[in-house]
């Protein structure tokens, strides 16, 4: 693995018990209300009853579980071995093991993780993309995975957004990948609540909406709709306001501006 990404791993690695623990996920309260997947997710993809799913990136796979929960055999893959262990604990206290189970892997190994599978969905989830150097090299990775007729369901961070300062008040980073140029930060906290991390350097990349799509349809997948949020589900900038729905959106009195897009694809049935 190459020096970004590994310092990246061990960053990961270092977050997994903080995000288990902390009132973030809530993990005791997940296992209690036992939710499935939000609606505007199945409201996409339609009745996954039956169907099998892959989640990229899946961190310690809540995200993946609700899907289990909608009656989808799903897969989590992550590179970090201290999520997957968690992810594969969380599944056995939810009563999902029958229908779940997780891989350790770089992304850009998943076809080679899941020799001669192929899923009907591949499901990406918020905070994916800014960790990987190269998005069209990830394209084809969802195009090896996906079965004819398959679809993707990607929702991410806007890259609009991903251009400015911590404070969300000026441009300071580009719009368009450069990947030998990565975002490099220090820090000792993440996006949850808990406890500071042990590793503190990151490096991350920006991905246009345009090279994003391209991605796609470089290889072979039918764009079915892109839609660009005036939301987000995680405190981005200190002046995003929590609405009735509880999703983070910019106050009245800002201009308003994307703050998460959604994207969703299929792979042409063979005729």
């Amino acid at each position: 693995m190459e020096p970004r990404l590994e310092a990246n791993l061990i960053n990961w690695n270092s977050c997994v018990r903080v995000h288990a623990e902390s009132q973030f996920y809530d993990v005791e309260g997940w296992l209690r209300n036992a939710p499935g997947p939000p609606s505007r997710e199945t409201e996409a993809l339609g009745d996954v009853a039956g169907k099998t799913l892959v989640h990229l990136q899946c961190h310690f796979g809540m995200d993946t579980l609700r899907w289990a929960r909608a009656g989808a055999t799903v897969t989590g893959l992550d590179f970090s071995p201290a999520a997957i262990d968690e992810a594969t604990s969380l599944a056995e206290r939810a009563g999902l093991s029958e229908r779940a189970s997780f891989v350790c892997a770089n992304v850009y190994d998943a076809p080679r993780a899941f020799p001669g599978r192929r899923f009907d969905v591949v499901y990406v989830s918020l905070g994916s993309l800014c960790w990987l150097p190269d998005v069209a090299a990830w394209g084809g990775v969802v195009a090896d995975l996906l079965a004819p007729g398959g679809k993707l369901y990607l929702h991410d961070v806007h890259p609009f957004t991903s251009c400015f300062d911590d404070d969300g008040e000026r441009v300071i980073y580009s719009y368009f990948e450069e990947p030998d140029s990565p975002f490099i930060f220090d820090s000792t906290s993440t996006y949850t609540d808990g406890e500071e991390l042990s590793a503190t350097r990151t490096y991350e990349w920006n991905h246009s909406i345009g090279e994003i799509v391209a991605a796609l349809i470089g290889r072979g997948l039918v764009l079915d709709s892109l839609t660009e949020h005036d939301w987000t589900l995680f405190h981005q900038f200190p002046w995003l306001e929590e609405n009735a729905s509880g999703l983070l959106v910019v106050p009245e009195g800002r201009p308003r501006i994307p703050l998460s897009f959604t994207v969703l694809a299929h792979v042409p049935s063979k005729v």
